[in-house]
């Protein structure tokens, strides 16, 4: 058995302290646990991923046609990436991180999944903010700075805990009927925008949606938490560009 703690990496970053760990526990058996924190809050565990691949799976599953040009927002432990780039419909991904440490995580393959995604030639990483990126002139910008005003076929989103519990306070504003409208001229027609949360479903926010998108609907994605020995669950909310 290896070690049952081990701190891989710990870096200042734009909004605090950002860390990378590994950790063992024997009662849940022989694997590597590893999780992120910022300063005192954790980001994300390799314990509870389902719903991170959920995210690529339902919202992709909406997608119309092949040769998939796909956007990923937060690349976190990699999961919802690697997830997407198991449908052999996507040609291309872009994984948009605000956090360079992140990024470098996965190049250096400090983490597990960085091995898969440098080696897929469809994956790029994008050092910048989603949410900036999001509502960027397409003449001048967007999420692709090789190709400004491209469009593409499904954004996922998975940053924020929910529409409510923020990361950062500058993002609040991306959960409105604007700028929702503005991120959505990067979808094409028929475009798929699905964001991954912590919580139930929100109306407010699904309102917020069908002003500017069809199709909405919120799925629940639960799983087993040892910690607390019962279901847990998170969400995936999902919706279409008109077109």
């Amino acid at each position: 058995m290896g070690l049952l703690f081990e701190q891989i990496d710990s870096q200042p970053s734009v909004i605090g302290e950002i860390m990378l760990r590994r950790r063992r526990i024997p009662a849940l058996g022989d694997r590597d646990i590893y999780e992120v924190k910022l300063g005192e809050e954790f980001l994300m565990s390799s314990m509870f991923v389902d719903a991170e691949v959920a995210l690529s799976d339902i919202g992709l599953g909406e997608t119309e046609g092949d040769n998939l040009s796909v956007v990923v927002g937060g690349l976190g432990l990699g999961y919802t990436a690697v997830a997407a780039l198991k449908h052999e419909r996507v040609s291309e991904l872009l994984v948009v991180e605000y956090l360079k440490p992140v990024i470098g995580w996965h190049q250096q393959e400090k983490v597990p999944l960085g091995k898969d995604l440098n080696a897929d030639p469809r994956n790029r990483y994008i050092h910048g903010s989603f949410f900036d990126l999001a509502i960027a002139d397409p003449e001048t910008g967007g999420f692709d700075p090789e190709a400004p005003g491209k469009q593409f076929d499904a954004i996922l989103l998975d940053i924020d805990h929910s529409p409510r519990a923020l990361l950062h306070d500058s993002s609040a504003s991306f959960y409105t009927t604007n700028n929702l409208r503005l991120m959505a001229r990067q979808l094409k027609p028929r475009g798929v925008f699905a964001m991954w949360s912590n919580e139930g479903e929100d109306d407010e926010f699904m309102a917020t949606l069908r002003e500017v998108f069809t199709d909405v609907a919120c799925h629940v994605v639960s799983f087993y938490n040892p910690f607390q020995n019962r279901e847990s669950f998170n969400t995936v909310y999902v919706a279409r560009k008109p077109g």
